[in-house]
């Protein structure tokens, strides 16, 4: 049973050495596998992988450094159940066209599904009937409040290593001020800048 429902033709990377190098090269070349890479300095050419930073790992883990062997078993626990919670559970919607229309542009979507649903619909040829029935008994065996119960565990405890190590900082937001809905009051200006006044 593979971990993907269908094939992978080919790999498009970052250009970073944690992606440019002979083990991943060999790999891709043992399997068929096309390996690609992004220019530096263009973020566009990875586009599809750039806009998930936010809402696959910035959301999840936060922006700390996690570097010893407890956090990355944290990590690895953390993956799997947050891939199959968004697989398996949240909705999401594609851009079906865009219109111009001088300066206005108007995007339509198609109507939020989730991407097993997607894939069961749209592609259904892709499946072979052993990744369908697995797909099926995940999709019936899945308990999305408990997978959420258990994110938030692991969250809590990478948290609590990060603050161990003191790298958790609480910076004020920019617009705290607003947020607080705190009056700002205006300082009383230098009596040397007020015009004098005419005598009557």
């Amino acid at each position: 049973m593979l971990r993907f429902p269908f094939a992978v033709l080919g790999i498009h990377s970052d250009n970073g050495s944690e992606f440019i190098n002979h083990h991943l090269l060999r790999w891709c070349t043992e399997n068929e596998i096309t390996f690609t890479r992004g220019r530096p300095n263009h973020s566009n050419d990875q586009a599809h992988i750039e806009q998930k930073n936010w809402t696959r790992v910035r959301r999840h883990v936060g922006y700390y450094r996690y570097d010893t062997p407890r956090e990355l078993d944290l990590l690895n626990q953390l993956w799997p159940i947050a891939a199959e919670l968004t697989n398996l559970f949240t909705p999401q919607q594609k851009l079906v066209k865009k219109t111009r229309s001088g300066a206005k542009v108007t995007k339509t979507y198609d109507t939020a599904t989730t991407p097993a649903a997607r894939l069961s619909r749209d592609h259904p040829d892709i499946l072979d009937p052993a990744d369908r029935a697995d797909l099926e008994q995940r999709l019936a065996q899945a308990n999305p409040a408990q997978q959420r119960r258990d994110i938030d565990l692991i969250q809590r405890n990478l948290l609590e290593l990060a603050r161990r190590r003191g790298t958790v900082l609480k910076a004020a937001k920019r617009n705290h001020v607003y947020l607080s809905r705190a009056k700002i009051t205006r300082t009383k200006r230098d009596e040397s800048t007020n015009q004098p006044k005419r005598a009557s």
